[in-house]
């Protein structure tokens, strides 16, 4: 299917994307790697007046680790964050859910900014960006903000994003000694959407758990974290009892909604099970990072 007829404006620098910005507004849609947009476009469910394309602005790409912050280029592309020791070493939780992004020649164009900007709740990104509190740079001619993972995602593709800002930037911290993390989820095929995922993080001291992050990506119009089995767990030492708790307490108030893929009763136990399975994963790796 063909794109709809569209201005297209290709700045080099973030001020000129900001100009553009400010000047159109609600009527002007950012691209970046394109592998959600583009399909938006042929199916006429997004028809912006203008494309912003900011790939050709290099100052919105790289990959720094300062004072215990990884922070990412919003243009930085996936496949480039997949292979940097950098986030394999200090943010393994971000490591751990790249590749099961769509698939290598997805991951090649889609850029870390552009799956957090767009904000599918059945995407990865999401969901390891809540579980970790990371913070999210934007920018627009009056200033910059930074916004932490818990106000960002607002519903099912929406942001707090304002019409008149850019993305730039997404900073992540670092982990810290003793922690274990797992990416887990369940989807029809290798690349697809998961019909419902977790990130999970834990960390030990001293054989018991002082931090726990869960969070849920596919049972939402947002990513969910799994508060109050986090502080269940806080505190008390790994045990499959311990397990099976958190995964109750994780899943007895949601409702995810149901599809083609599975009911909500379906995505409640996958839910279920896949807290069990995360915890597990992250108490068997902690012990690396001690």
């Amino acid at each position: 299917m063909k794109l709809p007829p569209v201005d297209y404006e290709a700045p080099e620098t973030v001020s000129e994307a900001l100009e553009l910005l400010a000047e159109h507004l609600d009527e002007a849609s950012v691209l970046a790697g394109g592998q959600s947009l583009i399909p938006l476009l042929a199916l006429r469910l997004a028809r912006p007046a203008v494309l912003i394309d900011i790939n050709g602005i290099d100052e919105l790409s790289g990959v720094a680790a300062v004072d215990g912050i990884v922070a990412i280029g919003a243009m930085t592309r996936e496949y480039v964050a997949e292979d940097s020791g950098t986030i394999a070493s200090v943010v393994p939780l971000l490591a751990a859910a790249l590749p099961l992004i769509g698939h290598e020649a997805i991951r090649s164009r889609g850029t870390i900014g552009g799956s957090l900007a767009h904000a599918d709740p059945a995407a990865e990104l999401p969901a390891v960006a809540l579980a970790l509190d990371a913070e999210f740079v934007v920018r627009s001619k009056s200033g910059e903000r930074v916004i932490p993972a818990a106000e960002w995602f607002e519903g099912y593709l929406t942001t707090s994003r304002r019409p008149d800002e850019l993305l730039a930037e997404v900073r992540f911290p670092t982990a810290r000694p003793g922690t274990g993390i797992s990416f887990q989820e369940v989807a029809r095929r290798h690349g697809d959407f998961a019909i419902v995922g977790l990130a999970a993080s834990l960390t030990l001291s001293d054989g018991a758990i002082s931090d726990a992050r869960l969070a849920f990506a596919g049972i939402s119009d947002v990513p969910v974290r799994a508060a109050e089995a986090e502080s269940l767990l806080v505190g008390e030492r790994p045990s499959a009892e311990l397990f099976d708790e958190a995964a109750r307490r994780a899943t007895d108030d949601i409702d995810p909604p149901a599809d083609l893929h599975g009911t909500s009763a379906y995505r409640t136990k996958v839910a279920a099970t896949l807290v069990r399975r995360g915890l597990q994963a992250a108490v068997d790796n902690a012990d690396e990072r001690q």
